[in-house]
């Protein structure tokens, strides 16, 4: 209590002590930073596109971009080392946070010796919104049960709006407000996107903040889904685009690498290294090929033009309310382009988790659905190597096309000379001290009695006045067993190709074998791009980086070396409550997330006690995702129906006649066979209705950005087209039970019997 302060007898007698309120320092400004996603370095407009994007240049017109910034080149990794300060590996994040491992640098939790920027800035008195993805939480932690101590709420931030999770359908996501699931505020068909939503939000945000308390700065991380597949917009959007890629990735390429060399984003003297043999030479595809890669590329370009116009409602807003001059405005991406897509692009993206390829004939025979609700689409990545121009290789590799991409700061009240470029060699990690330097706030020695991890990044603030202003001179790059090192104006980077994507690793030169890799040397200096390895004339400094790679691998927690996706998935964390093997639902809850449920991929059964006083009552029982990945029961006219869509391959299993009114127990059986796949038998109280055979197992996750069990009706979009959402069931469930099956039965009926009454 203050000295001033007393307590009497009475409150006449009394002098209370009233705290003063947090205050940054006088004239801090606002911090907005927008986060896009898989966006290489050649896409945006001020960066040689001719991509739409008006907001954007505007920023980068009156601020500052950065040719030589660079990330970590997968998105969790890079969000953690952006709301940090503090490299990936040392906070935990060394790869995705959905597959946690039992290492510290792969932990997928934050810890709280590394206090988050938003922390920082609430605790110094910002107010502080998340909007957008977060991909930031641990997989076992998304559930409605949390723990929250890793949603955005645990980690600093007051509000939030979005999606948990990598990617999500933009026109049916998984939301969740502060610390709990909504529905999304309107359906697919009255025109629902998720980027619009998100601006929705951003602006009410802040605008409730501003009239509640006017002048009190505020932090906005605003994170779009977008440039992430799906590739979802609008035919208005997409279709500005027509004929404009008909020419194919090469041509597109030289034009835009021109541009840069002509705007200045991109040296003189700059060699753009040739198209690589594993990308096809446009000029030999056939007709069609040509068009479905075209058609895919202008429904990315509307994707990123309508972004971009949501990125412009907000920054609109700011500059109406008279916020924008004293905002400081940081726009990245959280890694290089994506060729996810593999090499004839993707209509449903839900495949490269499970390492498929895309059958091109039925991709060329959905070309219309392109963009639409009717697909989880990506395109080739011959459009990410073009995304990338002038750089090697994509998203996933420590070679620049994976780690540098741009970088726009705008800041009226702070940086005078806009349009500039600057050349300085910069990370995500001096995000958060280039933040707390322009706020004037020093970042904290201890949090909650915690001592922090020292702050890795520098602050750019030196920058915005100085094109010649000193730069950081070491910093090290690991993802999946991608290695490179950034030191005094050289990069050594390995050609290590790890096991991620199946067509990849058969598809691109260099090493498999860690005791094998070759290290290529650049000087950065004087080869922006990568194009010539000069280690053979330099083996001494090639010794010498790599040295000090593994010094900087071991002080950071990278350590141990991991280039398979199947082998993370071996050393993956399980469910930290222990397996659900069984559990029961009712009608009235929200979604129960995916990583909740018990596993199914062994054999599952499904019961569901429901009672009927129409014949012929409609509705869904259980639902799960969609059409790209997902299976529903419900019952249609009476009649039960399992419909299952594997990775979009579809499977409906009939009943021949109404259940009939009454009480009745309608149930699933599936059980894998040895060889993957198996039989799906529907049953009505104990008597098998139908069956059907799965030609493939089910998937390892239903939805990329987790989804949710839904009973009584569904939302979104549909898994199959006899129904739109919510198709609330017209009867009554009484409950559901799931349960895993994890040893094959020899007489299918007899289990089905059998489970009916184990109980």
């Amino acid at each position: 209590m203050a000295d001033s302060a007393r307590i009497g007898r009475t409150i006449g007698e009394s002098v209370p002590h009233r705290p003063p309120p947090l205050h940054p320092p006088t004239g801090a400004p606002n911090v907005v930073v927008i986060v896009l996603d898989d966006l290489g370095f050649g896409q945006l407009g001020a960066f040689g596109s001719d991509i739409a994007t008006p907001t954007i240049d505007r920023l980068a017109g009156a601020g500052l971009r950065y040719n030589r910034f660079h990330v970590t080149s997968l998105c969790s990794p890079t969000r953690a080392a952006l709301l940090t300060g503090r490299n990936h590996h040392a906070v935990g994040m060394g790869f995705l946070s959905d597959i946690p491992i039992g290492f510290p640098g792969y932990d997928g939790r934050i810890p709280r010796s590394a206090a988050t920027l938003p922390r920082v800035l609430r605790d110094a008195g910002y107010s502080t919104f998340a909007v957008g993805k977060w991909h930031l939480t641990p997989r076992w932690e998304f559930s409605a049960s949390g723990p929250f101590d890793h949603w955005p709420l645990g980690l600093g931030f007051e509000r939030y709006y979005g999606f948990l999770g990598g990617d999500t359908n933009q026109y049916a996501p998984e939301l969740v407000c502060d610390n709990g699931f909504v529905e999304q505020p309107k359906a697919p068909e009255d025109g629902y996107h998720l980027t619009e939503d998100l601006a929705d939000r951003a602006i009410r945000f802040v605008q409730d903040q501003q009239q509640a308390t006017p002048g009190k700065p505020f932090f906005l991380y605003f994170a779009t889904g977008a440039m992430h597949a799906p590739h979802h917009v609008a035919p208005e959007w997409s279709d500005l685009y027509r004929g404009r890629f008909d020419r194919g990735w090469e041509v597109w390429r030289e034009e835009t690498f021109a541009r840069q060399v002509a705007a200045g984003v991109v040296p003189e003297g700059t060699v753009l290294p040739p198209r690589p043999p594993w990308v096809p030479d446009w000029e030999t595809l056939p007709a069609a090929e040509q068009r479905l890669y075209a058609r895919m590329m202008e429904v990315f370009a509307g994707f990123l033009t309508h972004t971009d116009a949501q990125i412009g409602r907000v920054i609109d807003h700011l500059e109406a309310t008279g916020e924008l001059d004293n905002t400081l405005v940081l726009l990245i991406s959280d890694n290089g382009a994506s060729a996810e897509g593999g090499p004839t692009g993707s209509l449903n993206e839900h495949r490269f988790v499970h390492d498929e390829v895309d059958v091109l004939a039925d991709t060329l025979a959905h070309v219309d659905d392109i963009g639409t609700e009717r697909s989880y689409n990506h395109y080739p990545w011959g459009w990410a190597w073009a995304g990338n121009t002038p750089l090697r290789l994509w998203k996933r590799f420590t070679w620049l096309g994976g780690v540098r991409t741009p970088l726009i700061v705008h800041w009226p009240r702070g940086i005078e000379a806009g349009g500039e470029v600057r050349s300085q060699f910069a990370h995500v990690v001096d995000l958060m001290p280039t933040v707390l330097d322009a706020v004037g706030i020093a970042a904290p020695p201890v949090v909650d009695g915690i001592t922090q991890l020292p702050i890795a990044g520098e602050s750019l603030v030196p920058s915005f006045s100085d094109a010649a202003a000193p730069a950081r001179v070491t910093q090290y790059f690991e993802m999946l067993g991608s290695r490179a090192i950034f030191h005094d104006g050289w990069k050594a980077t390995t050609d290590h190709v790890g096991r991620q994507l199946t067509v990849e690793w058969e598809a691109l030169p260099g090493s498999h074998s860690f005791d094998d890799d070759h290290w290529a040397l650049f000087d950065l200096e004087h080869d922006f791009s990568e194009a010539e390895d000069v280690a053979a004339q330099h083996p001494e400094r090639v010794r010498l980086l790599e040295g000090l790679w593994w010094a900087e691998a071991g002080r950071n927690q990278v350590l141990p070396l991991e280039d398979e996706m199947i082998g993370r998935f071996g050393a993956l964390i399980m469910n930290p409550w222990g397996p659900v093997l069984r559990a029961e639902y009712r009608p009235g809850g929200g979604p129960v997330a995916e990583e909740a449920l018990p596993p199914l991929g062994a054999g599952f059964d499904l019961f569901v006690d429901v009672e009927l006083d129409d014949p012929a009552a409609s509705g869904i029982l259980t639902a799960l995702g969609d059409a790209n990945n997902g299976w529903a029961t419900y019952l249609l006219d009476g009649r039960p129906v399992v419909a299952f869509s594997i990775l979009g391959r579809p499977l409906e299993v009939r009943g021949a006649d109404a259940v009939g009114p009454g009480s009745h127990r309608v149930g699933v059986n599936y059980v894998r066979d040895a060889a993957g796949g198996g039989i799906v038998r529907l049953s009505v109280d104990g008597v098998v209705v139908g069956e059907g055979h799965l030609e493939h197992d089910l998937p390892i996750r239903w939805q990329i950005g987790s989804a949710g069990l839904t009973i009584g009706r569904d939302r979104g979009l549909p898994v199959t087209g006899d129904y739109r959402p919510p198709f609330e069931f017209a009867g009554r469930i009484e409950r559901v039970v799931l349960e895993s099956v994890f040893a094959p039965r020899p007489d299918p009926e007899a289990a089905v019997r059998q489970a009916l009454h184990r109980e």
